[in-house]
């Protein structure tokens, strides 16, 4: 049995520190944050933390309690325009920079990160 990309960058502990990064700079965001209906970014970051793991090969958490991802039906409600694309590559990748992945892993995490943000716009910019 191969390792998986979850266990390779340090498990949870490693998802835990990227998802409460990218929600702290998401708190400071006030055009990005009005994305969370929730007052509390606890909820969010709890369901963006479960996806992730899962994603990348960790516990099955998210689809456990929350079914099948179904990704863009989720954030169909929002306007998810390409500066709000922007918004949220910026904390996340920022969040990613203090994770201090080894080349390969933080490469393939960010081009992930790129990609599935890309395929959430659902609107133009104003």
């Amino acid at each position: 049995m191969s390792e998986t990309f979850y266990d390779r960058v340090g498990g949870a502990p490693t998802f835990h520190k990227l998802v409460a990064e990218f929600y702290r700079g998401v708190a400071d965001d006030p055009p990005l944050k009005e994305m969370y209906p929730e007052e509390d970014l606890g909820p969010a970051e709890d369901r963006l933390r479960m996806f992730l793991e899962q994603y990348w090969g960790g516990p099955k958490t998210y689809g456990e309690t929350r079914g099948h991802p179904r990704l863009r039906i989720r954030h169909a409600p929002f306007k998810v325009t390409p500066l709000q694309r922007d918004r949220w590559l910026q904390h996340m990748l920022a969040a990613a920079d203090t994770l201090g992945l080894e080349e390969a892993d933080d490469a393939e995490l960010r081009e992930y990160l790129v990609r599935a943000a890309q395929f959430m716009i659902n609107a133009d910019d104003d």
